[in-house]
This record gives C-alpha cells, sequence and structure tokens, in this order.
C-alpha cells in the first residue's frame, strides 16, 4: 500500500502538466489580440431651426367652367344659306354666324310696308274730312251725326296705321331673325348644322356653343366646414381681402405650374348639397391669353394669413413610429442622439409646421438617419437646404 502511493502522485502530476504548460505559454507568450477599439461616431446632416414666419395657404381642387355660354338657336324657319364663322374662332357681341334664306320674310316685310301705307293714306283722308266736319258742324251745315261718323272713322284709321305699324316691325325682326347674330362674345364651338340644311325657329338642337373664356370661372367643391372657416379668417382679418365678400386665390394648373394671373374668390355665390352637405365656391380669373380651358381640372391656392415665429421642419427629417405619431432625431450639445415626439399642424411647402416637440435652436438630423438612433453620439455637419435645392440633381 505504501508502495502505490508515490506512483499515483507521478501520474496525477503528468496529467496536470500539459494544462499547466500551456497556461504559461499563454501568459508568456504574448501572441494574444487586444480588444477592439471603440469606432468613431457617425457623421450626419443636420439643420439648426429657427423661428420665421410662415405664410399659410389652403389648397383647394376645382373644375375651369366659362364665364358666360350661349347655346344658339335659330328664330326663324328656313334653309341656311350660309355659315359665317370659322368653328373655334373668337366672335364678337352681335357678330353674324349663319344667314337663313330671307325670301319669303322678304316678301312679308314689303307687303307690310304697302298695308301701312294705304293705312297712313285712309288716315289722313279721314283725318282732313274730320277736321272740315268740325267747321261745318259749328254752322250747322252737316249734322252732329255726319260729324261723329267721320270722327269714329278718323279714330278707326288711326288704329289701322298703328296696326300697320307693329305688322311692319314684326315682319322687320322676322327679317333681323334669317341673320342668326351672337349674343355675347367668346368662342365658337363645333357647328351642328352646315349650308343646305332646314332649320325651325326654337328647335332643341343648338346650331352653335358660344362661350365666353375672358373672364372664366373657377368653381371650387368643398366640406360646408371649410366654408365657415374661410369666412371667420376673412371676417378677422387673417385672410386678404378685395373687396366685400371677396379672396385673392391663385391656381396651380393640371401639371404643376402656377397660373400667373390672381383671382377673387367669391363667397356670396355658394351653394350647400344637402345630400353630401358640400359647398360650391366660385372664384373669378383673368383669361387673357386664353390658357384656361372649360373642364380643367385645378388647384386654388388661397393664402389665409402669416404665422409667426413658426417652426418649420423639412419633410424628410420626419418619420412616424409604430403607433403613427410624427417624430424627428435631434442631436443635443454631447453629441448624443434623442428622438422627439412632435405635433405637426400642416404642410408649409415641402416643410411640416411643428406645434409641439421642436423649439428654436434644435439641431434636427436630415441626412444619415439610416446610420443612427436614439442614444447614439455622432458627429454633424450643418447642411444648407436652400443651397442643395438648387443645385443640379435636387
Amino acid at each position: 500500500m505504501k508502495s502505490s502511493t508515490p506512483v499515483y502522485l507521478l501520474l496525477l502530476a503528468l496529467a496536470v502538466l500539459p494544462m499547466g504548460c500551456d497556461k504559461i505559454s499563454f501568459k508568456t507568450s504574448g501572441g494574444g489580440t487586444p480588444p477592439p477599439a471603440a469606432p468613431p461616431p457617425q457623421e450626419v446632416g443636420v439643420i439648426t431651426l429657427t423661428a420665421q414666419n410662415a405664410l399659410l395657404t389652403t389648397s383647394l381642387p376645382g373644375r375651369v367652367t366659362p364665364f358666360r355660354i350661349a347655346e344658339v338657336r335659330p328664330q326663324a324657319n328656313g334653309i341656311i344659306l350660309k355659315r359665317m364663322f370659322e368653328e373655334g374662332a373668337e366672335v364678337k357681341e352681335g357678330q353674324q354666324l349663319y344667314q337663313i334664306d330671307p325670301a319669303r320674310y322678304q316678301v312679308a316685310s314689303d307687303s307690310t310696308q304697302a298695308t301701312l301705307a294705304h293705312a297712313v293714306a285712309a288716315e289722313k283722308s279721314s283725318r282732313l274730312l274730320a277736321e272740315r266736319y268740325k267747321t261745318l258742324v259749328k254752322s250747322r251745315a252737316v249734322s252732329q251725326q255726319e260729324y261723329d261718323d267721320a270722327e269714329a272713322a278718323h279714330l278707326k284709321d288711326e288704329a289701322d296705321v298703328a296696326s300697320a305699324v307693329a305688322a311692319v316691325e314684326n315682319s322687320r325682326i322676322n327679317l333681323v331673325y334669317t341673320k342668326v347674330l351672337s349674343p355675347i362674345s367668346g368662342r365658337t364651338g363645333k357647328s351642328s348644322v352646315t349650308e343646305g340644311a332646314l332649320v325651325t325657329a326654337n328647335q332643341s338642337e343648338a346650331l352653335v356653343t358660344v362661350q365666353q373664356l375672358d373672364p372664366i370661372y373657377v368653381d371650387i367643391t368643398q366640406p360646408s366646414v371649410l366654408l365657415l372657416k374661410l369666412q371667420r379668417q376673412l371676417a378677422a382679418g387673417n385672410l386678404k381681402s378685395t373687396g366685400p365678400g371677396l379672396a385673392p386665390v391663385k391656381l396651380v394648373l393640371e401639371d404643376g405650374t402656377e397660373y400667373p394671373h390672381p383671382g377673387q374668390l367669391q363667397f356670396s355665390e355658394v351653394t350647400v348639397d344637402k345630400g353630401t352637405g358640400s359647398v360650391s365656391m366660385r372664384a373669378v380669373f383673368p383669361n387673357p391669353e386664353g390658357m384656361l380651358l372649360p373642364g380643367m381640372f385645378i388647384h386654388a391656392r388661397l393664402e389665409e394669413g402669416i404665422k409667426e415665429k413658426a417652426i418649420l421642419v423639412p419633410q424628410r427629417a420626419v418619420t412616424r413610429n409604430n403607433r403613427g405619431q410624427p417624430t424627428s432625431l435631434v442631436v443635443g450639445p454631447d453629441g448624443k442622439v434623442d428622438l422627439r415626439i412632435l405635433q405637426t399642424e400642416r404642410a408649409v411647402g415641402d416643410k411640416w409646421l411643428v406645434t409641439s416637440g421642436l423649439g428654436e435652436g434644435d439641431k434636427v438630423i436630415v441626412e444619415g438617419l439610416q446610420k443612427t438612433g436614439p442614444g447614439a453620439t455622432v458627429h454633424t455637419v450643418e447642411v444648407q437646404l436652400d443651397a442643395q435645392a438648387k443645385a443640379p440633381g435636387h
């Protein structure tokens, strides 16, 4: 038993020896790697917010409609002899558009002229006779009855003259109706008839439509609550006014360009649809170049007023969290990133009008949002948004 104990201890020492050598070799060889160094702060682009005056506008969708529209129909029966305008051309009020065959109307006019001449001659004869009898009845050369009959005959002839004059005027009007005239100044549409067509007075089909396009209307449909808001702002003086019940308005065309001529929004010409609760508002615009055409879809931009000391943040600097709340990343004085939950009122151009969550002097990250997050330390570089907007490719 005593002789086996040293052998056991020797075997145990040999088993432990390699582990000890390995540990000694690790500590003395110097072949291990040092822990990695901390990465440098990410570089992000920021803007420093400043309070400024912001022009608030309301964009209203609408359609262009003619200022006046006239469906021209004939007021005389007959054959169209000639069309006297070019389709799509501008015409003046009173300009002749068509010529209806005037032959039978001319004959009727000549007949009424002859009837008038006959009536005038008969009136003259009866008038002279009545005047003569008036003198003779005083000397009892004629009886009172004869004088009364002569006076009555004169009155009848006067009535015949008046009737003949009316007939002459009626025939003249019918003759004028053979010249189909434009009731308004404007642009003509497509003609529905050609030479040789038979037309009748007051027919249902219009010969042509004339539309006045300068000035021109823009009809806007919005909920009635918006109308009340605009009226209150106009009354309070927050909305610019060009006259009683009027406000200036600008147009943005379908291609995104701004219409060069401002117009006036008229609150007095409105109706409320009982079914939808929508309000029809009408704006008037000058249209000297004919750029606005009926049926065009546009956006009317109304200036509500100027909000002083407004905080405006670029839209690309605002994201939304899982709850749909608008958020922005702000860099503090220590270089650490902080997440702010915002309250936004509206878009002003390419920026959000922020009412809560940000203030003047805050540094908001606008570039490198994907590189960082709340709590991270960053290196900031000030970004000039105006210069970027003017640079090519922006």
